[in-house]
């Protein structure tokens, strides 16, 4: 009898009277759902989901203490009787399938997004536009007192818990660095004397809560910033709080002011858990490693060599609820994985959108992206493979349809092919990986390198035919465009040209900035750990004497001399993700990369690429001119046969080309899949 998949992964763990099944923690991702009582149905069908999908322990999004401590304006709290018994749909949701749940309870400090905010000290965030009041002693402990209040709550409401909120920068946070805390009384001055508040609070909880009742308390293991904790106190904060009584030590790294990324997904898989492995050794209580934990085999291998007890992940649970079920029954391969975008759940959630998943559109829309088998089974055609071709045959074909998807190419993906080609972008094709698995089990017939023609299609009497026929490179009219120094974004990432270099890139959105990432990314060191190259790239140290864990990122020399054009005047960069966009921005100034935009394009010849800018002409003396000047619709087929009169529908960036945004192109053809 073969060994069961996953052992320690989906080992049982017994901690504060609660028995958990498995060591999956589905880690706090708040979705705006937690904010208006209102919308806890669609919470607790969100959460529902994701129990049966067979994780562990779910923890909500944060829920403030008190309202001074708010998140935002109309963040959700839990603070008064009233408003306990809208909880309880979401905790019988949990319970009903099989998962514990704990509340995260959470005060924003100098991070709320409120006109007045408190703080240890009048320290304003760089990322803040307003200075925090300090505290007075008095608010301190009645704060205190307020987070045992909400956890109070919780219990009534049927949570089998409560996650204290020490991470990211929020008030716990800003009380423990010395940055932000700069008080010489009780609560600051001296290392132990800034650990007082999240350890008085532990200690409060389980006094008042009692022992069969789960305290997690979400540690800042690496503050990632200048002036923040040493690892060595962060280690003996965790002994303290293993003293007070916490049942679990979740992990988190960096603040949101931090200039290291931590979740991207140029990240390395487990990153961090080199900083888990440490603190684990610390305490005895468990330790959840997180952040770029994607895939069980990467996990599994984490708990046996001891970095943690166990894995802690948010954004996997928005890209599959049955993540934990698919790893048990040996179905990894089916797992629709989280590629570290951020563009429908963090960049949502920052920006005050609805949070969901670019690879999951049903993710926190639940009761409204419904799969309901069809009651008449059609014959559906597809045209293209890219995206939104692929998301369209997928949900047709989960509803019961008979399906055919036409692809001219040899192979599917369409631009998530080119997508998975640029530096730290390699989890593309794990999204590729998951289509493919899912077509061939739904019996999905596949056509590669067949280019279908309008009248091949009204021949075969289709029922319902989907264009997704993608985009076109854009040729803007400049005078030698046609040289051979000019040269397309995807024979470059495809690696079929391999350009000089000195490299003009004509257009500095998202693919301008990926180009211009990849043809300057150094070559990797042979043999080293991908880990490694990483931290040394961002300066990230594992010396736990260091503050904030930073130092010196290591110098880089770039593979090219690259210029990066835009003809728009202003700052290069405005439309990228505004959580990852900064990243890509830092990348090319570290690399050396020249941004220039209000450019006129003049022509290209053999002495290179001439422009003009505020009126004064120069030359480029490149070797390659790179295109990433906007795309065109493909829509040929689509008008052919819309003038057939058959039924006919435009997806992906055949119907809107803008910047081949596959979030918007996977949720229209979903929807659509759906709706047929």
């Amino acid at each position: 009898m073969s060994e069961a998949p996953y052992p320690h992964l989906l080992a049982p763990l017994e901690t504060s009277g609660i028995t958990l099944r498995n060591r999956v923690i589905m880690s706090a991702m708040h979705t705006g759902l937690e904010d208006d009582p209102d919308d806890f149905p669609k919470l607790a069908a969100y959460i529902a989901e994701r129990a049966h999908g067979g994780v562990g322990l779910i923890v909500t999004g944060g829920f403030g203490v008190n309202g001074e401590g708010l998140l935002g304006e109309g963040s959700g709290m839990l603070t008064e009787p009233g408003q306990v018994e809208p909880h309880r749909l979401v905790t019988a949701a949990a319970h009903g399938g099989g998962a514990a749940i704990v509340l995260q309870i959470a005060h924003g400090g100098a991070y709320s997004d409120l006109p007045e905010t408190l703080a240890p000290s009048a320290v304003r965030p760089p990322i803040k536009p307003t200075t925090p009041r300090a505290m007075t002693g008095d608010e301190i402990e009645a704060c205190i007192e307020d987070f045992v209040r909400t956890a109070e709550l919780a219990r009534d409401a049927g949570y089998d818990g409560v996650e204290v909120l020490g991470h990211e920068g929020y008030l716990i946070t800003e009380f423990l660095a010395e940055r932000t805390n700069q008080r010489d009384d009780e609560w600051g001055g001296t290392p132990v004397k800034r650990r007082r508040l999240p350890v008085e609070i532990v200690r409060r909880v389980r006094t008042r809560l009692g022992e069969d009742f789960l305290v997690l308390y979400r540690i800042s293991v690496l503050d990632l910033v200048d002036g923040g904790q040493r690892l060595v106190d962060v280690l003996d904060l965790a002994c303290e709080l293993e003293d007070a009584g916490v049942s679990i030590l979740t992990s988190g790294f960096g603040w949101h002011e931090s200039q290291v990324p931590t979740i991207a997904s140029s990240v390395p898989q487990g990153a961090f858990a080199w900083a888990t492995g440490r603190l684990r050794e610390a305490v005895r209580v468990p330790v959840s490693a997180s952040n770029r934990i994607t895939m069980p085999a990467a996990a599994e291998d984490i708990l046996a060599r001891g970095d943690a007890d166990l894995i802690a992940m948010a954004r996997p649970f928005l890209a599959d609820p049955a993540w934990v079920n698919k790893a048990a029954a040996g179905r990894a391969d089916e797992i629709n994985t989280c590629i570290g975008c951020n563009q429908a759940c963090l960049d949502h959630l920052f920006t005050k959108k609805p949070v969901s998943c670019l690879v999951n559109p049903r993710a926190a829309r639940e009761t409204e992206l419904i799969l309901a088998p069809t009651r008449r089974r059609k014959r559906c055609a597809v045209v293209g493979a890219g995206p939104a071709g692929l998301a369209g045959a997928l949900a047709l074909a989960e509803r019961g349809h008979e399906v055919e998807l036409f692809e001219a190419a040899d192979v599917l993906g369409g631009h998530f092919r080119v997508a998975r080609e640029v530096p730290g972008k390699a989890d593309f094709a794990e999204t590729l990986r998951y289509f493919e698995t899912r077509l061939a089990q739904l019996g999905v017939t596949v056509r590669l390198g067949s280019v279908v023609a309008a009248d091949d299609l009204l021949a075969r009497g289709f029922d319902e035919i989907v264009v997704a026929t993608g985009v076109n490179a854009r040729r803007p009219a400049i005078e030698g465009v046609d040289h051979p120094k000019v040269l397309g974004y995807s024979d470059v990432l495809l690696g079929r040209v391999l350009p000089g270099e000195r490299v003009a890139v004509i257009g500095a959105g998202g693919i301008g900035v990926d180009v211009s990432v990849a043809l300057t990314a150094p070559a990797p060191v042979p043999g080293e750990d991908p880990v490694e190259t990483w931290s040394r790239h961002w300066g990230v140290t594992r010396d736990e004497e260091v503050p904030g864990a930073l130092v010196a990122p290591s110098a880089e020399t770039p593979a090219r001399e690259v210029y990066l054009l835009q003809r728009s005047p202003g700052r290069i960069g405005r439309t990228l993700g505004k959580t990852t966009g900064w990243i890509h921005l830092a990348e090319l100034r570290r690399r050396g990369v020249k941004s220039i935009s209000g450019v006129t394009y003049d022509r290209v010849d053999d002495a290179g690429l001439h422009i003009t800018v505020d009126g004064v002409q120069q030359v480029l003396e490149v070797d390659h001119v790179v295109l990433c000047a906007g795309q065109e619709s493909e829509r040929g087929l689509y008008e052919q046969l819309s003038e057939a009169g058959v039924s006919v529908h435009l997806v992906g960036g055949a119907d809107v080309a803008t910047e081949i945004d596959a979030k918007r192109a996977i949720e229209q053809a979903t929807r659509l899949g759906y709706a047929l």
